[in-house]
This record gives structure tokens, C-alpha cells and sequence, in this order.
């Protein structure tokens, strides 16, 4: 007996109703990225490696995907590597090719290659796939979508300012309230490095940062140490672990923290610059917050970074972050080309609107009406009405064969069609259809165009 065909960790198939919810999700995003002057592009699936490997880390490096060379792609490895078991360097002889991490590196790779055609400032929107190697876990997937949202060629903060409205703007019309925006900027993270005296530790300190929300802040002093930051710098960023207050209370006390280092103080006047502004216009459902603490791991970030954290009555990771790249084209010779970005992590956003119920019905509605097949003559007569609504737009469709009528409601029924329409021998006759609802069990005779304001 053959086994159970399967699917990779990480991986799901979408039923139609799922698919449904996501498509909904991914056209509220995508007309707000219009709404706010962002274009679409899109770029392969995968990219050759020396695009990937090196601008996410040591940590995102390894979770890169690597493909395979064609043919006998251990043809050209080199026997020693392979004798000594060196994956890393055996790595790039065999495999030139690698699954995209996220958009934003390839998107660099764009702007770069394709800098004669756009116009700058370019803001773009890209809605695809990523892969990442990672364990999976609740909201976590090694196949999951982006919705990234980017600015190139400005430097200006009102770039940030607009992003966080941005944010904002989708989850109010998702009807998510109590989402929250936090807000840092690495060059604060770099001050404080250079104030503890870690400066030439500040990628160790940062990826240890950034897991606070995972190992606590414990688990985040014992990697700094043994990413060989000492006990008295840890000693003077333990103020870190206890900023509260408001927004200005924050930002005085990041000032008090950071005024011998000039880096840092120039991250407390962009953040102050946002904060004050997105203040002053104001938000509709989510709430802006400094967090100090925030660092996100990836490399190229130089200025404000973000992260958005669900409602508190849902338990999930982020849902969403982004920030400020200063040269991220500079890696493929494309120098002083600032930019900023945001993405929304769509497969969480899914699954914290579904567990807060807050899907219309009418996205789990496919079909909107399902024509009863009575026969040859029947079947004609119903696929002419059939082929007029759906030029109006209506989803109507026919059972195929003229199977029991018991059956073919139980179709309708299995599927959640709200409609079905019996168009027999006596409604011909009539020049009529009975449109039966499912749910009320009412039933009534229309004429076609009676029919179509029906099941508009």
C-alpha cells in the first residue's frame, strides 16, 4: 500500500475559504499601499546567492535556503571540503542559487540593477512568498507571504511618519484596535554600545537584545557575556530593562543616557522628530509605542526600526516591522541611496483576525447561487441565465449532471451556497426561475432580470 503523500514542515495547503480570508487580507493591504503612492513590482523566487548570504546576519544567513547546482553538482566540489565534512565552504561550490529571505534585499538587488528606469523617490509595494529554515511553531512558517512596503532615494523622516499611518490604516480597516506600533532607532542601540563601552560588540549586543521577548532579560545578559560583553557594561545598560513612562518620559531618559555620545543623540532627535508628528495627526485604532529594548537582528537597519505587536488578548509574535536602511544598495555599488520600509507578516495578521472573529461573512461566500441540473433541456435553459448573471458579475454556477435532487442541495448545502435556483420544465414554461434561500427555506418565481437584483 502506498503512503500518505505529505507536505514539508513549515509548509500549508489553503482551502478555498482560507484562501478567501488571505485574498481579503491581501487586498485591504494592497489598496492601502496605492492609497498611500506605493507601486507594485514583484522579483523571482530565488536569487543568486552572493545577493543573499551576508546582509542578514550570521543568524539569517543560516536560515537561507540553499538550492542545488543542475546536473551532477558535486562534479566541481572540492574532494578535501568534502573529506572534512566543511559544509560551509562546501556550501557556495555546490550551490549558487538560494530561496529569497525576505523582499527587502532583493528589492536592493532592483533598485541597483533597474536604477536608469526609476524615478526617485521610489516607493514600491511587493506581495510575495518568502523562505526561511527555521523551526516551526505557532505563527512561525518556513513558507510564508510578505507585504513589504518601501521608500528609496530620501532621507526625510516623513517617510517614518507616514509609515506608521500606514500601519495604522490597514489594521483600523481590518477592524484590529489595540495594535501596537513600537518604535526604536539603532543609532540609539549603537550609543548605548559606545556609552557601556561595547562598541566593537554591537552586532553581539543587538541579536542578544532583540530575543528579550523570547529568553527574558536573563537569558539576554548571559548571551551578552558570553558574546564577550563584561558585567560593568552590563551594569550600566541595565536602565534599559526598566524604561517607562510615556513617550516624552522615554525619550528624557534616553537623553540623560545618551548625552556623551553624539550617534545616540542624533536617534533621540529622529525619534522625537516621528513620535511628535504621528502625536500630533494622531491614529485611529493602534497605539504608538518607544520601546528601548528593540533592536530587530537584521544588519542593514541605521536608523528608526519598528515592530508591531497583536491586541494583547491574542498570544502571537509580531505581525509586522521595518525600518531605515542608509545603504543597503551600497552592497551592490549603488552608494548614498537612504531608505525606509515596513512589511506585514500576512500569515499572522490571518491568524489573529480569525481567532478575533473579525472576517466578514461575505468573504467565506463563494458561490452565490447553485442552479439545480434537471437534464439536457433544463441544463440549456439554466446556463443561458447562468452566462447573463455572471456578466452582471454574480457567482452562479450549475451542478454537472443530473444527479438526485437531494444530492445536488446537499452540494449547495456542504458548501455553504446561500442560494440555489430550480429552473424545471413548468419554470420554462413560465419564462421563470424559483430562487430557493437555503438558510430561510423561502421560495419564490422570478423573471431573469427580477432574478439578477436578487442576487446582486
Amino acid at each position: 500500500m502506498a503512503s500518505k503523500p505529505s507536505i514539508p514542515k513549515g509548509t500549508r495547503d489553503f482551502s478555498p475559504s482560507e484562501v478567501a480570508k488571505r485574498q481579503y487580507i491581501m487586498q485591504i493591504i494592497r489598496s492601502n499601499f496605492e492609497k498611500f503612492g506605493f507601486q507594485p513590482i514583484e522579483t523571482p523566487s530565488f536569487e543568486n546567492s552572493d545577493t543573499l548570504m551576508g546582509k542578514y546576519g550570521e543568524e539569517g544567513d543560516r536560515l537561507i535556503f540553499k538550492i542545488l547546482n543542475s546536473g551532477d553538482y558535486l562534479a566541481k566540489a572540492d574532494v578535501t571540503l568534502l573529506e572534512n565534512k566543511d559544509s560551509l565552504k562546501l556550501t557556495s561550490t555546490i550551490s549558487e542559487k538560494a530561496l529569497r529571505y525576505d523582499l527587502t534585499v532583493p528589492f536592493a538587488r532592483y533598485v541597483v540593477q533597474h536604477q536608469n528606469e526609476i524615478e526617485f523617490p521610489f516607493k514600491r509595494y511587493q506581495i510575495q512568498p518568502v523562505w526561511r529554515a527555521d523551526r516551526p511553531q505557532k505563527g512561525r512558517f518556513r513558507e510564508f507571504f510578505q507585504c513589504d512596503a518601501d521608500v528609496v532615494g530620501s532621507t526625510s523622516l516623513w517617510q517614518e511618519v507616514e509609515l506608521v499611518q500606514l500601519y495604522d490604516s490597514v489594521f483600523s480597516e481590518l477592524g484590529l484596535k489595540g495594535v501596537t506600533i513600537k518604535i526604536n532607532n539603532r543609532k540609539i542601540l549603537s550609543g548605548i554600545a559606545e556609552v557601556i563601552g561595547a562598541s566593537d560588540k554591537l552586532i553581539d549586543f543587538t541579536v542578544a537584545l532583540d530575543k528579550l521577548d523570547k529568553i527574558g532579560e536573563d537569558g539576554v545578559k548571559k548571551e551578552m557575556m558570553e558574546k564577550g560583553i563584561s558585567e560593568a557594561a552590563l551594569v550600566k545598560v541595565q536602565p534599559l530593562f526598566s524604561f517607562t513612562g510615556s513617550i516624552s518620559d522615554k525619550i528624557s531618559q534616553l537623553k540623560e543616557l545618551l548625552s556623551s555620545s553624539v550617534e545616540g543623540m542624533k536617534g533621540v532627535e529622529e525619534l522625537q522628530f516621528i513620535c511628535d508628528n504621528v502625536n500630533e495627526l494622531g491614529l485611529q485604532d493602534s497605539i504608538l509605542d518607544l520601546d528601548v529594548t528593540l533592536a530587530r537582528g537584521l544588519n542593514y537597519y541605521t536608523g528608526a526600526i519598528f515592530e508591531v505587536a497583536p491586541p494583547k488578548e491574542v498570544s502571537m509574535g509580531s505581525i509586522g516591522g521595518g525600518g531605515r536602511y542608509d545603504d543597503l544598495t551600497g552592497i551592490f555599488g549603488l552608494k548614498n541611496m537612504s531608505g525606509v520600509g515596513i512589511s506585514f507578516g500576512l500569515d499572522r495578521i490571518y491568524l489573529v483576525v480569525e481567532e478575533l472573529n473579525l472576517f466578514p461573512e461575505t468573504v467565506k461566500v463563494t458561490t452565490k447561487a447553485l442552479f439545480i441540473n434537471y437534464g439536457t433541456e433544463e441544463a440549456k435553459y439554466a446556463m443561458k441565465a447562468i452566462h447573463s448573471l455572471r456578466k452582471e458579475g454574480i457567482k452562479v454556477e450549475m451542478y454537472p449532471d443530473a444527479a438526485k435532487v437531494s444530492k445536488q442541495f446537499g452540494h449547495a448545502d456542504k458548501r455553504n451556497i446561500p442560494f440555489a435556483v430550480i429552473a424545471g420544465s413548468e419554470e420554462i414554461k413560465e419564462e421563470k426561475y424559483a430562487l430557493k434561500n437555503l438558510i430561510s427555506g423561502e421560495q419564490a418565481l422570478y423573471s431573469l432580470e427580477e432574478l439578477k437584483k436578487k442576487l446582486i
